[in-house]
């Protein structure tokens, strides 16, 4: 099929987060302000600075019979979840082909991680360790695959047009979004299966992330750690989880009278070229991926009326993200609602994209804004309306828009927009 510019909306969410086991019960969750972070149990995490962290609210063992469970990693577990129940969501009721709503070679799948298989990879370096050679999974290579979830996401619907798994560090579930698009738009697929995943809740990447100083130590008061924008904020609460949409070309959707969230816009992208680890401290990097968001969609950004930031909780990121907000977008910044949604979901790596998507369009479909937690005193370098105490109510009438950001290790950017059909 020849290029096109179609228009590309969101038919169909899922999610598996911190907060609940579906969509419906972690949108309850944010709008609730509950927090998902708990301390951690067991000895394996007892000498461990860092003994919180923001674990799956159900467990993929309670949803997924064991025989398929045991073939997948638990990020791999965590996005066909919420990728099944996003493709019911969207009304698709069997695989493409079956459900003759779309083709297989018109379907694909971008299911981003940022570490990939890493739990099954750290357990079954144990099992060759302690039990030997011979009691090694046979699975273990298809398990630990980066794109291990995106694959096995593409095998539940038969996705033939492409299947892929962008890898950015943080940034990559909202980069998997971002590609999903362009895979539409430029004709490739009608419909694609997008979001993030992650599991690492392990004691070698929290011991890791820990000696980085990045992560919150506040062991003693979990549910308070993940603080964004509080002038005692001390670094990131890990989570794990997923989050899906489907996307289909808007021409797709009304053929087959599909239920319709919103559209999205479009993406922007920028590398900081600055640190493997540390954000630019000016905000240019993510500056320029804001300005090629708006060059690239044309989003005028006195229509903006929400944020879901990156905010991860640490005291020079929450700050940049801010700055470069302010530098493109000017006083356009001062009406726009900003919530950080991982002061209750932890931040979840590669997933978070997704998750945060979920956030946005629900946000802008519901037009309400969840507010952030834990900002009890709010930093003073912080210039910009921070939704606190309750959820914000969102203009109810005309076109609004919203923007998701996600930065990651690399100095990845990528921010996400969105408006109300």
């Amino acid at each position: 099929m020849s290029p096109t510019n179609r228009t590309v909306v969101v038919t169909g969410i899922g999610a598996t987060t911190p907060l609940g086991g579906d969509s419906a019960s972690t949108w309850e969750g944010l709008l609730a302000g509950r927090s998902g972070v708990k301390p951690l149990e067991g000895e394996r995490f007892a000498e461990l600075p860092v003994r919180i962290a923001a674990p799956a609210a159900v467990d993929p063992s309670e949803v997924l019979p064991r025989p398929l469970a045991r073939k997948l990693d638990r990020s791999a577990q965590f996005a066909v979840i919420a990728a099944r129940e996003a493709w019911a969501d969207a009304g698709y009721t069997a695989p493409a082909g079956e459900d003759a709503a779309v083709m297989p070679e018109r379907l694909g799948t971008v299911i981003a991680s940022g570490i990939g298989g890493v739990t099954t990879l750290l357990d079954q370096y144990d099992v060759l360790k302690e039990k030997g050679v011979r009691r090694v999974s046979p699975h273990t290579v298809p398990m630990l695959m980066p794109n291990g979830p995106s694959a096995n996401v593409g095998l539940e619907v038969n996705a033939q047009a492409g299947v892929h798994t962008p890898v950015s560090a943080c940034a990559s579930g909202a980069e998997a979004i971002g590609y999903a698009v362009e895979m539409i738009r430029t004709g490739r697929a009608d419909v694609v299966v997008a979001g993030g995943t992650e599991a690492a809740i392990h004691p070698l990447p929290i011991a890791a992330f820990a000696n980085m100083m990045a992560m919150s130590k506040n062991n003693e008061n979990p549910q308070q750690a993940s603080r964004p924008y509080d002038k005692a904020r001390d670094g990131f609460v890990l989570g794990e989880g997923a989050g899906v949409v489907i996307l289909e070309s808007a021409e797709h959707a009304a053929a087959r009278g599909a239920r319709v969230y919103c559209e999205v816009l479009g993406q922007g992208l920028s590398a900081d070229s600055h640190h493997i680890a540390q954000p630019e401290p000016t905000g240019r990097g993510v500056a320029a991926a804001v300005q090629n968001l708006l060059d690239n969609t044309g989003l005028d950004p006195a229509e903006l009326v929400h944020l879901n930031a990156h905010a991860t909780s640490t005291p020079q990121g929450d700050t940049a993200e801010l700055k470069a907000l302010r530098k493109v977008l000017g006083d356009d910044l001062d009406h726009i609602a900003i919530s950080a949604t991982k002061s209750m979901t932890g931040h979840l790596l590669g997933g978070a994209g997704g998750i945060e998507t979920v956030a946005t369009v629900l946000a802008l479909y519901h037009r309400i804004a969840p507010a952030t937690i834990n900002v009890d005193e709010l930093d003073e370098d912080i210039d910009a309306d921070i939704v606190v105490g309750e959820p914000r109510k969102l203009p109810a009438e005309g076109p609004i828009s919203a923007i998701n950001n996600s930065f990651g290790f690399g100095g990845h950017n990528v921010t996400l927009a969105f408006r109300t059909v």
